[in-house]
């Protein structure tokens, strides 16, 4: 008896505007050694401040010292942790006496909680050792790469939705950087076997 024939398969015709993957990977694979080199940075930092802080704190000083006073779900929402994630951190944060909690002069019931003077500090000192250190690194690139660095960088952290070291052209979730988390997750779904 004849088997049925099977129908041909088209090959998928390449989308133009799609990323080669390949190319997506070997820049992964440079920012992710990038990356491991600025944590290493970032936890050398915290290791001469005196208090004893994880990077999860800084990040928490940080922006708190971009936001100004703010509530707890704020800060939380903008972190992407749960409030009561957000709630243990300032609470140790508050003990070291880094953050401060003040009833909201316009609405009692509400607490706002800001940076002390040592908080501002800390984040001040630590943001400059940083500093230096990048820039003993950058200082290794011929000024070409520099610039480079630069445009690739601002690119990336516009596409990351985190806002310039100096303040300028933050993204629409500033300071956080929730989104990109939740898409790398849909992307991963998508790509699944179903």
């Amino acid at each position: 008896m004849d088997e049925p024939e099977e129908p041909a398969r088209e090959e998928p015709v390449p989308d133009e505007a799609a990323p080669d993957e390949a190319d997506v990977d070997t820049v992964t694979d440079a920012v992710l050694a990038a990356s491991r080199l600025l944590v290493t940075i970032a936890a050398r930092s915290l290791c001469t401040v005196e208090h004893r802080l994880t990077l999860p704190q800084f990040r928490m000083l940080v922006v708190l010292s971009a936001l100004g006073p703010a509530k707890l779900v704020d800060l939380a929402e903008h972190l992407d942790v749960q409030p009561s994630t957000a709630l243990r951190m300032v609470d140790r944060l508050v003990a070291a006496r880094l953050v401060g909690r003040r009833h909201n002069p316009v609405n009692r019931r509400e607490t706002e909680l800001t940076l002390t003077v040592s908080g501002r500090r800390v984040v001040r000192e630590v943001t400059a050792r940083r500093r230096a250190v990048i820039g003993t690194v950058l200082r290794r690139l011929p000024p070409a790469r520099r610039a480079a660095l630069v445009e690739a960088l601002d690119a990336f952290n516009r596409a990351g939705r985190e806002p310039r070291a100096d303040g300028a052209g933050p993204g629409p979730d500033a300071p956080g950087w929730s989104d990109p988390v939740e898409e790398a997750g849909r992307s991963v779904s998508r790509r699944a076997p179903g």
